[in-house]
């Protein structure tokens, strides 16, 4: 996957392998050479979903046993598991900025690295917004310039 401009580190994006990934989504370290990817990963736009991501792989193991061990009706034991999936995503989302920041420090980089580039693509999202906003009025204005021929 390439790096796009915004992300521009002077540290090459490695995308894990599969295995590694999943290491990766159940907490574990990546090596040295998957640290961009990580930053990557942690302030891409779709950053969110991909901690969800993560996040229902983490739970895909206790809710697996739950569905097949539990000595219930299937019933019961699906709503006890969409209980559990819901409750984890509660907790995951109250503590997403965190365990994003988490991940960026097991990579090596400081502490608010990946708050910091999201809120700085924000705002030259936010800038990039204003101006084409900004030329959007000025191209109606002069339209309306045009037809009261002034």
């Amino acid at each position: 996957m390439a790096e796009p401009a915004e992300h521009d580190t002077s540290e090459p994006v490695v995308r894990p392998a599969p295995h590694r990934w999943l290491w990766y989504a159940f907490g574990g370290r990546l090596p040295a050479r998957h640290r961009g990817w990580v930053l990557f990963d942690t302030t891409t736009g779709t950053w969110w979903a991909r901690h969800l991501a993560r996040m229902l792989v983490q739970m895909s193991i206790p809710i697996a046993l739950i569905l097949v061990f539990l000595p219930a009706p299937f019933g019961l034991r699906a709503a006890v598991a969409g209980g559990g999936i819901f409750l984890g995503l509660i907790y995951s989302l109250a503590y997403m900025p965190e365990t994003t920041e988490n991940r960026v420090v097991k990579a090596g980089y400081p502490s608010g690295t990946a708050t910091a580039r999201r809120e700085e693509a924000a705002h030259q999202r936010d800038l990039q917004d204003s101006e084409r906003r900004r030329a959007a009025n000025a191209r109606r204005a002069a339209r309306y310039r045009d037809r009261r021929g002034r």
